[in-house]
Protein backbone atom coordinates (compact mmCIF):
# COMPACT_ATOMS: atom_id res chain seq x y z
CA UNK A 1 0.00 0.00 0.00
CA UNK A 2 1.34 3.42 -0.94
CA UNK A 3 2.49 5.68 1.86
CA UNK A 4 0.11 8.45 0.76
CA UNK A 5 -2.84 6.06 1.07
CA UNK A 6 -1.67 4.88 4.50
CA UNK A 7 -1.40 8.49 5.65
CA UNK A 8 -4.84 9.25 4.29
CA UNK A 9 -6.37 6.31 6.17
CA UNK A 10 -4.57 7.36 9.36
CA UNK A 11 -5.90 10.91 9.04
CA UNK A 12 -9.43 9.63 8.50
CA UNK A 13 -9.12 7.35 11.52
CA UNK A 14 -7.84 10.21 13.67
CA UNK A 15 -10.65 12.50 12.48
CA UNK A 16 -13.22 9.83 13.30
CA UNK A 17 -11.84 9.40 16.81
CA UNK A 18 -11.95 13.14 17.42
CA UNK A 19 -15.48 13.43 16.00
CA UNK A 20 -16.65 10.66 18.34
CA UNK A 21 -15.58 12.76 21.34
CA UNK A 22 -18.20 15.42 20.59
CA UNK A 23 -21.73 14.35 21.59
CA UNK A 24 -24.79 15.19 19.53
CA UNK A 25 -27.40 15.31 22.30
CA UNK A 26 -27.74 15.99 26.00
CA UNK A 27 -29.04 12.48 26.67
CA UNK A 28 -26.15 10.85 24.80
CA UNK A 29 -23.60 13.00 26.58
CA UNK A 30 -25.08 12.28 30.00
CA UNK A 31 -25.19 8.53 29.31
CA UNK A 32 -21.52 8.50 28.32
CA UNK A 33 -20.58 10.54 31.37
CA UNK A 34 -22.36 8.14 33.72
CA UNK A 35 -20.59 5.20 32.10
CA UNK A 36 -17.27 6.82 32.99
CA UNK A 37 -17.85 5.93 36.64
CA UNK A 38 -16.34 2.49 36.05
CA UNK A 39 -13.26 4.09 34.53
CA UNK A 40 -12.77 6.42 37.48
CA UNK A 41 -13.32 3.58 39.95
CA UNK A 42 -10.29 1.78 38.52
CA UNK A 43 -8.18 4.43 40.26
CA UNK A 44 -10.57 5.64 42.99
CA UNK A 45 -12.62 2.62 44.16
CA UNK A 46 -14.65 4.96 46.37
CA UNK A 47 -15.82 7.08 43.42
CA UNK A 48 -19.57 7.59 43.20
CA UNK A 49 -22.04 9.13 40.78
CA UNK A 50 -24.28 11.85 42.23
CA UNK A 51 -27.17 13.71 40.61
CA UNK A 52 -29.46 16.63 41.26
CA UNK A 53 -32.75 16.65 39.38
CA UNK A 54 -33.55 20.10 38.01
CA UNK A 55 -37.03 21.26 38.97
CA UNK A 56 -37.72 23.07 35.68
CA UNK A 57 -38.27 19.87 33.70
CA UNK A 58 -38.50 16.16 34.39
CA UNK A 59 -35.52 14.13 33.22
CA UNK A 60 -32.89 16.85 33.50
CA UNK A 61 -30.09 16.38 36.01
CA UNK A 62 -26.81 17.90 37.04
CA UNK A 63 -24.53 14.84 37.31
CA UNK A 64 -21.13 14.63 38.93
CA UNK A 65 -18.58 11.96 39.76
CA UNK A 66 -16.97 12.49 43.13
CA UNK A 67 -13.87 10.56 44.20
CA UNK A 68 -12.15 11.09 47.55
CA UNK A 69 -8.44 10.80 48.20
CA UNK A 70 -7.73 7.40 49.75
CA UNK A 71 -5.18 8.84 52.20
CA UNK A 72 -4.20 12.40 53.05
CA UNK A 73 -6.51 15.02 51.55
CA UNK A 74 -3.80 17.15 49.97
CA UNK A 75 -5.47 18.40 46.82
CA UNK A 76 -8.62 18.18 44.70
CA UNK A 77 -9.19 18.69 41.00
CA UNK A 78 -12.64 19.95 39.98
CA UNK A 79 -13.52 19.93 36.28
CA UNK A 80 -16.83 21.52 35.24
CA UNK A 81 -18.74 21.86 31.97
CA UNK A 82 -21.89 23.43 30.61
CA UNK A 83 -22.41 26.48 32.80
CA UNK A 84 -23.64 27.93 29.52
CA UNK A 85 -25.69 24.96 28.38
CA UNK A 86 -24.85 24.74 24.67
CA UNK A 87 -21.14 24.99 25.49
CA UNK A 88 -21.36 21.58 27.19
CA UNK A 89 -21.06 19.77 23.84
CA UNK A 90 -17.46 20.91 23.58
CA UNK A 91 -16.95 20.65 27.34
CA UNK A 92 -18.09 17.03 27.28
CA UNK A 93 -15.50 16.21 24.61
CA UNK A 94 -12.71 17.88 26.57
CA UNK A 95 -13.73 16.10 29.77
CA UNK A 96 -13.69 12.77 27.92
CA UNK A 97 -10.12 13.44 26.78
CA UNK A 98 -9.16 14.10 30.38
CA UNK A 99 -10.78 10.85 31.56
CA UNK A 100 -9.35 8.73 28.74
CA UNK A 101 -5.83 10.11 28.77
CA UNK A 102 -4.92 11.76 32.05
CA UNK A 103 -6.65 10.48 35.20
CA UNK A 104 -4.21 7.55 35.46
CA UNK A 105 -1.40 10.07 36.01
CA UNK A 106 -3.00 11.59 39.11
CA UNK A 107 -2.26 10.34 42.64
CA UNK A 108 -5.47 8.95 44.21
CA UNK A 109 -3.88 8.50 47.63
CA UNK A 110 -3.59 12.30 48.09
CA UNK A 111 -5.84 13.66 45.33
CA UNK A 112 -9.60 14.04 45.16
CA UNK A 113 -11.50 14.36 41.89
CA UNK A 114 -14.84 15.96 41.01
CA UNK A 115 -16.16 15.88 37.44
CA UNK A 116 -19.34 17.88 36.77
CA UNK A 117 -21.38 17.22 33.65
CA UNK A 118 -23.65 20.02 32.38
CA UNK A 119 -24.10 22.57 35.16
CA UNK A 120 -26.99 23.85 33.01
CA UNK A 121 -28.70 20.71 31.63
CA UNK A 122 -31.75 22.61 30.36
CA UNK A 123 -29.53 24.87 28.27
CA UNK A 124 -27.58 21.88 26.97
CA UNK A 125 -30.70 19.94 25.97
CA UNK A 126 -32.33 22.88 24.19
CA UNK A 127 -29.03 24.29 22.86
CA UNK A 128 -29.38 27.63 24.62
CA UNK A 129 -26.77 29.49 26.62
CA UNK A 130 -29.10 30.33 29.51
CA UNK A 131 -31.22 28.24 31.86
CA UNK A 132 -35.00 27.84 31.71
CA UNK A 133 -35.46 31.25 33.40
CA UNK A 134 -33.30 32.98 30.77
CA UNK A 135 -30.59 33.46 33.42
CA UNK A 136 -26.96 33.50 32.34
CA UNK A 137 -25.51 31.44 35.18
CA UNK A 138 -22.11 33.09 34.82
CA UNK A 139 -23.76 36.35 35.85
CA UNK A 140 -25.57 34.70 38.78
CA UNK A 141 -22.68 33.80 41.13
CA UNK A 142 -22.74 37.08 43.05
CA UNK A 143 -20.75 37.04 46.26
CA UNK A 144 -22.68 38.03 49.36
CA UNK A 145 -20.27 40.40 51.05
CA UNK A 146 -20.39 39.59 54.80
CA UNK A 147 -19.59 43.23 55.60
CA UNK A 148 -22.37 44.68 53.47
CA UNK A 149 -25.31 46.31 55.24
CA UNK A 150 -27.73 45.57 52.39
CA UNK A 151 -27.71 41.78 52.04
CA UNK A 152 -30.99 41.55 50.10
CA UNK A 153 -29.96 43.57 47.05
CA UNK A 154 -26.92 41.83 45.64
CA UNK A 155 -28.86 41.22 42.38
CA UNK A 156 -29.15 44.97 42.01
CA UNK A 157 -31.49 46.02 39.15
CA UNK A 158 -29.77 49.40 39.01
CA UNK A 159 -26.41 47.78 38.21
CA UNK A 160 -25.11 48.58 34.70
CA UNK A 161 -27.57 51.37 33.90
CA UNK A 162 -25.81 51.96 30.58
CA UNK A 163 -27.35 48.69 29.37
CA UNK A 164 -30.73 50.43 29.19
CA UNK A 165 -29.42 52.70 26.43
CA UNK A 166 -28.51 49.60 24.39
CA UNK A 167 -31.93 47.95 24.51
CA UNK A 168 -32.80 48.62 20.87
CA UNK A 169 -29.44 47.12 19.85
CA UNK A 170 -29.39 44.07 22.12
CA UNK A 171 -33.05 43.17 22.56
CA UNK A 172 -35.23 44.04 19.55
CA UNK A 173 -38.86 43.21 20.30
CA UNK A 174 -39.86 41.77 16.93
CA UNK A 175 -39.38 38.58 14.90
CA UNK A 176 -36.03 37.89 13.26
CA UNK A 177 -36.32 38.80 9.57
CA UNK A 178 -33.27 37.40 7.79
CA UNK A 179 -29.63 37.98 6.93
CA UNK A 180 -29.95 41.26 5.01
CA UNK A 181 -32.56 43.04 7.11
CA UNK A 182 -31.16 42.00 10.48
CA UNK A 183 -27.59 42.80 9.45
CA UNK A 184 -28.60 46.29 8.38
CA UNK A 185 -30.65 46.89 11.53
CA UNK A 186 -27.94 45.62 13.87
CA UNK A 187 -25.17 47.56 12.11
CA UNK A 188 -27.22 50.77 12.30
CA UNK A 189 -27.89 50.33 16.00
CA UNK A 190 -24.23 49.45 16.64
CA UNK A 191 -23.09 52.64 14.93
CA UNK A 192 -25.56 54.77 16.89
CA UNK A 193 -24.47 53.16 20.18
CA UNK A 194 -20.78 53.63 19.47
CA UNK A 195 -21.32 57.28 18.51
CA UNK A 196 -23.33 58.03 21.66
CA UNK A 197 -21.01 56.07 23.99
CA UNK A 198 -17.79 54.45 22.73
CA UNK A 199 -16.92 51.04 21.35
CA UNK A 200 -15.26 50.03 24.64
CA UNK A 201 -18.25 51.21 26.70
CA UNK A 202 -20.70 49.35 24.46
CA UNK A 203 -18.57 46.20 24.75
CA UNK A 204 -18.26 46.45 28.53
CA UNK A 205 -21.92 47.30 29.19
CA UNK A 206 -23.14 44.48 26.94
CA UNK A 207 -21.07 41.70 28.47
CA UNK A 208 -20.74 42.54 32.16
CA UNK A 209 -24.31 41.49 33.00
CA UNK A 210 -27.65 43.07 33.95
CA UNK A 211 -30.35 42.32 36.55
CA UNK A 212 -33.51 44.11 35.43
CA UNK A 213 -34.58 42.73 32.03
CA UNK A 214 -35.55 39.03 32.29
CA UNK A 215 -35.83 38.76 28.50
CA UNK A 216 -32.57 40.51 27.82
CA UNK A 217 -29.10 39.24 26.98
CA UNK A 218 -26.73 38.48 29.87
CA UNK A 219 -29.52 38.55 32.46
CA UNK A 220 -28.17 37.56 35.87
CA UNK A 221 -31.50 36.93 37.62
CA UNK A 222 -33.04 38.28 40.81
CA UNK A 223 -31.87 35.49 43.11
CA UNK A 224 -29.40 32.62 43.24
CA UNK A 225 -30.53 29.98 40.75
CA UNK A 226 -31.04 26.31 41.56
CA UNK A 227 -28.03 25.32 39.45
CA UNK A 228 -25.88 27.91 41.20
CA UNK A 229 -26.83 26.61 44.65
CA UNK A 230 -25.90 23.05 43.66
CA UNK A 231 -22.47 24.12 42.47
CA UNK A 232 -21.80 26.29 45.53
CA UNK A 233 -22.59 23.30 47.76
CA UNK A 234 -20.17 21.12 45.78
CA UNK A 235 -17.44 23.75 46.00
CA UNK A 236 -17.89 24.28 49.74
CA UNK A 237 -17.65 20.57 50.49
CA UNK A 238 -14.44 20.20 48.48
CA UNK A 239 -12.80 23.36 49.80
CA UNK A 240 -13.48 22.23 53.36
CA UNK A 241 -11.98 18.79 52.73
CA UNK A 242 -8.75 19.64 50.86
CA UNK A 243 -5.77 21.94 51.30
CA UNK A 244 -5.30 22.78 47.61
CA UNK A 245 -8.10 23.33 45.10
CA UNK A 246 -7.74 23.37 41.32
CA UNK A 247 -10.85 24.27 39.32
CA UNK A 248 -10.94 24.02 35.51
CA UNK A 249 -14.15 25.23 33.84
CA UNK A 250 -14.94 24.70 30.13
CA UNK A 251 -16.33 27.47 27.88
CA UNK A 252 -16.57 28.32 24.19
CA UNK A 253 -17.25 31.42 22.10
CA UNK A 254 -14.64 34.13 22.68
CA UNK A 255 -11.04 34.63 21.63
CA UNK A 256 -9.01 33.49 18.58
CA UNK A 257 -10.63 30.73 16.55
CA UNK A 258 -7.73 28.29 16.61
CA UNK A 259 -6.13 29.07 19.96
CA UNK A 260 -7.85 28.33 23.24
CA UNK A 261 -7.44 31.00 25.92
CA UNK A 262 -6.94 30.35 29.61
CA UNK A 263 -9.08 33.02 31.28
CA UNK A 264 -8.11 33.75 34.88
CA UNK A 265 -10.19 35.52 37.48
CA UNK A 266 -9.80 39.26 37.95
CA UNK A 267 -9.01 38.32 41.58
CA UNK A 268 -5.94 36.29 40.60
CA UNK A 269 -2.88 38.11 41.98
CA UNK A 270 -0.31 36.80 39.49
CA UNK A 271 -0.20 38.37 36.06
CA UNK A 272 -0.94 36.54 32.82
CA UNK A 273 2.66 36.43 31.60
CA UNK A 274 3.66 34.57 34.76
CA UNK A 275 1.10 31.85 34.01
CA UNK A 276 2.24 31.62 30.40
CA UNK A 277 5.72 30.75 31.66
CA UNK A 278 4.51 28.44 34.43
CA UNK A 279 2.16 26.42 32.25
CA UNK A 280 4.14 26.71 29.02
CA UNK A 281 0.88 27.67 27.38
CA UNK A 282 0.82 30.52 24.84
CA UNK A 283 -2.38 32.42 25.67
CA UNK A 284 -3.43 33.37 29.19
CA UNK A 285 -5.62 36.41 29.94
CA UNK A 286 -7.36 37.89 32.94
CA UNK A 287 -11.12 38.53 33.01
CA UNK A 288 -10.92 42.31 33.08
CA UNK A 289 -11.57 45.08 30.58
CA UNK A 290 -7.92 45.29 29.52
CA UNK A 291 -7.27 41.64 28.64
CA UNK A 292 -10.67 39.97 28.09
CA UNK A 293 -13.86 41.50 29.46
CA UNK A 294 -15.30 42.12 32.92
CA UNK A 295 -18.10 39.98 34.37
CA UNK A 296 -20.44 40.57 37.31
CA UNK A 297 -21.50 37.31 38.98
CA UNK A 298 -18.71 35.19 37.50
CA UNK A 299 -18.46 31.68 38.95
CA UNK A 300 -14.68 31.66 39.27
CA UNK A 301 -14.66 35.10 40.89
CA UNK A 302 -17.16 33.68 43.39
CA UNK A 303 -14.79 30.82 44.26
CA UNK A 304 -11.92 33.26 44.82
CA UNK A 305 -14.14 35.33 47.13
CA UNK A 306 -15.32 32.22 48.97
CA UNK A 307 -11.81 30.94 49.60
CA UNK A 308 -10.41 34.37 50.41
CA UNK A 309 -13.14 35.25 52.90
CA UNK A 310 -13.96 31.92 54.53
CA UNK A 311 -10.99 29.61 53.89
CA UNK A 312 -7.92 31.88 53.70
CA UNK A 313 -5.57 29.05 54.63
CA UNK A 314 -6.48 27.07 51.48
CA UNK A 315 -4.62 27.19 48.17
CA UNK A 316 -6.63 27.93 45.04
CA UNK A 317 -6.11 28.21 41.34
CA UNK A 318 -9.18 28.40 39.10
CA UNK A 319 -9.42 29.17 35.41
CA UNK A 320 -11.61 28.77 32.34
CA UNK A 321 -10.70 27.04 29.10
CA UNK A 322 -12.21 29.42 26.52
CA UNK A 323 -12.28 27.91 23.02
CA UNK A 324 -12.73 30.75 20.53
CA UNK A 325 -15.02 30.14 17.58
CA UNK A 326 -15.69 33.09 15.25
CA UNK A 327 -12.39 34.75 16.11
CA UNK A 328 -11.36 38.07 17.64
CA UNK A 329 -11.48 40.48 14.69
CA UNK A 330 -13.96 43.37 14.49
CA UNK A 331 -15.94 41.46 11.88
CA UNK A 332 -15.99 38.35 14.09
CA UNK A 333 -17.13 40.43 17.07
CA UNK A 334 -20.05 41.76 15.04
CA UNK A 335 -20.97 38.24 13.95
CA UNK A 336 -20.79 37.09 17.56
CA UNK A 337 -23.10 39.86 18.73
CA UNK A 338 -25.47 39.21 15.84
CA UNK A 339 -25.74 35.52 16.71
CA UNK A 340 -26.47 36.31 20.35
CA UNK A 341 -29.05 39.00 19.58
CA UNK A 342 -30.89 36.97 16.94
CA UNK A 343 -31.02 33.77 19.00
CA UNK A 344 -32.54 35.61 21.94
CA UNK A 345 -34.89 37.44 19.58
CA UNK A 346 -35.91 34.13 18.01
CA UNK A 347 -36.64 32.61 21.41
CA UNK A 348 -38.99 35.40 22.47
CA UNK A 349 -40.49 36.65 19.21
CA UNK A 350 -39.93 33.94 16.61
CA UNK A 351 -38.87 34.48 12.99
CA UNK A 352 -40.53 35.76 9.85
CA UNK A 353 -40.27 32.32 8.21
CA UNK A 354 -38.78 28.84 8.79
CA UNK A 355 -35.65 29.49 6.72
CA UNK A 356 -34.75 32.49 8.90
CA UNK A 357 -35.34 30.38 12.00
CA UNK A 358 -33.03 27.64 10.70
CA UNK A 359 -30.32 30.17 9.76
CA UNK A 360 -30.38 31.81 13.21
CA UNK A 361 -30.10 28.46 14.95
CA UNK A 362 -27.22 27.32 12.71
CA UNK A 363 -25.33 30.54 13.34
CA UNK A 364 -25.82 30.28 17.10
CA UNK A 365 -24.59 26.69 17.13
CA UNK A 366 -21.52 27.72 15.14
CA UNK A 367 -20.79 30.32 17.81
CA UNK A 368 -20.66 27.74 20.61
CA UNK A 369 -20.27 24.34 18.92
CA UNK A 370 -18.54 24.70 15.52
CA UNK A 371 -18.94 21.90 12.99
CA UNK A 372 -15.50 22.21 11.38
CA UNK A 373 -13.21 19.15 11.79
CA UNK A 374 -10.12 21.36 11.89
CA UNK A 375 -11.61 23.32 14.79
CA UNK A 376 -12.42 20.10 16.66
CA UNK A 377 -8.87 18.82 16.22
CA UNK A 378 -7.27 22.08 17.42
CA UNK A 379 -9.67 22.22 20.36
CA UNK A 380 -8.48 18.82 21.56
CA UNK A 381 -4.81 19.67 20.98
CA UNK A 382 -5.11 22.87 22.99
CA UNK A 383 -6.98 21.11 25.80
CA UNK A 384 -4.26 18.47 26.05
CA UNK A 385 -1.53 21.11 26.16
CA UNK A 386 -3.34 23.12 28.84
CA UNK A 387 -4.11 20.07 30.98
CA UNK A 388 -0.49 18.97 30.77
CA UNK A 389 0.91 22.38 31.68
CA UNK A 390 -1.48 23.17 34.50
CA UNK A 391 -1.51 19.74 36.17
CA UNK A 392 2.28 19.52 36.02
CA UNK A 393 2.82 23.04 37.39
CA UNK A 394 0.22 22.60 40.14
CA UNK A 395 1.79 19.33 41.30
CA UNK A 396 -1.02 16.97 40.35
CA UNK A 397 1.15 14.60 38.35
CA UNK A 398 3.39 12.19 40.24
CA UNK A 399 7.10 11.80 39.55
Amino acid sequence: MRRSKVNSIARQSSAARIAALFPRSYDGSRARFRQNLDRVQQFWPNARLLSHRISSEEGLTIDWIEASASGSCERVLILTTGEHGIEAYVGSAVMQVFIDELIHRLQPEITGLVLVHAINPWGMKYRRRVNSQNVDLNRNFIWRDPDSVDQDNRYDPSFNETYTTLTSLLNPCKPARGWWMDNLSLATHCLRSVLSLSSSKVHESTLIGQYFDPRGLYYGGTEMQEETRVLVDIYRSQIEAYRQILLLDMHTGYGPRYQMSLVNSAHEVCDSDWFIRQFRYPLVVKANADEFYSIQGDMIDFIYNLVGEEYPDKGLYATSFEFGTFGDSIRASFRNLRAMVLENQLHWYGASNPSVQAWVRREFEELYFPAEEKWHAKCILDARQAFEGILRAEGFFGA
